[in-house]
């Protein structure tokens, strides 16, 4: 397969006058063919963030080897790939003063080849907000406006950053409609979320970022099926039972994995029907008494869990590497 993006060694330091210097990347390697959406995740501080401005060419790497669409960011070529890129920030501010439709033929003109104004405001669905001063606009529809943006070139690659954060649902199924357009028209997609569930749904593939480097890859069901289990079995004991280390159920038929979360349990199982009855059973003879308990198929945040013991829900919403 051809390749949109290529990193090879990937480094990155901060440095700091009165701190120890900040490694944000430790050797990162990564590869995205071309036409696929590849989701990029990783918690707080993980160098996620870092990653995406140095393929975006906004951030220089300390060193190692970039390739964007078979080009470099070397000077000479930052024109061709811009030309070809579109971006969509975490946050993206745009001139107030403008109008949707103004601000859409203000990014087109950036580009020597694209899609109409016109035609970018109808995918993100603003078409009656078209002649709103963008001052006006509500949190999502700016975000919307700025996903709009992004496409006025009609990229071959489009870096998205967080895009369907404080979307309504209709608005998240509306973008997602447009990476599915993208992979259609082979067409190659970078997203970064901090929802699981879009990343599972979307991805062709993913990338688990932490302390500087790729931890995992693949996708989201070939690193579901890593887990060893295709089940979660969530339970939590009745407080005057106190706490019990979620090793004392390793052992148990049927059970992958066990660890402690928030106030209960998380299981990974193979077979439900033969970890329940075993796990009850345990329970019963430990005089222990259940507060709740669920099951549920494995998703791609039990990967996460388990590979950066963190939730990315909870750990991306500040990250700033």
């Amino acid at each position: 397969m051809a390749l949109a993006v290529s990193c090879r060694d990937l480094y990155k330091r901060y440095d700091a006058k009165k701190k120890k210097p900040v490694d944000a990347l430790n050797g990162l390697n990564l590869e995205i063919e071309v036409g696929e959406c590849f989701g990029l995740l990783g918690p707080n501080g993980a160098g996620k963030t870092t990653t995406v401005e140095i393929l975006e060419g906004m951030l220089k790497e300390t060193s190692g080897y970039v390739e964007v669409l078979g080009r470099q960011w070397n000077g000479k070529d930052d024109d061709a790939i811009r030309q070809r890129l579109g971006i969509s920030l975490q946050e993206t501010r745009l001139n107030e003063k403008l109008t949707v439709r103004e601000t859409a033929t203000l990014f087109r003109s950036f580009y020597r080849e694209g899609r109409e104004p016109d035609e970018v405001i109808a995918m993100v669905a603003l078409e009656e907000k078209a002649d709103a001063w963008v001052g006006k606009l509500s949190g999502g529809q700016k975000q919307r406006l700025a996903v709009a943006c992004a496409l006025a070139g009609d990229p071959e690659l489009l870096c998205l950053d967080e895009p369907t954060t404080g979307l309504d649902p209709q608005s998240r199924r509306e973008l997602w409609d447009i990476i599915r357009e993208q992979k259609s028209r082979s067409r190659t997609t970078l997203l970064t979320t901090h929802y699981m569930d879009e990343a599972q749904r979307l991805c062709d593939r993913v990338a688990v970022v932490d302390h500087g480097k790729v931890i995992a890859l693949g996708s989201p069901s070939e690193l579901i099926h890593q887990l060893g289990g295709e089940h979660i079995i969530e339970f939590a004991l009745a407080e005057s039972n106190g706490q019990t280390s979620a090793d004392a159920f390793t052992s148990l038929p049927a059970v992958s994995t066990a660890r402690f979360e928030n106030d209960g349990y998380c299981l990974t199982v193979t077979e439900p029907h033969v970890a329940l009855p075993a796990l009850i059973n345990k329970l019963e003879s430990d005089q222990l008494s259940l507060a709740r308990i669920t099951t549920r198929h494995v998703s791609l945040e039990d990967v996460f869990v388990t590979l950066t013991g963190r939730h990315l829900a909870a750990e991306e919403l500040d990250d700033t590497l």
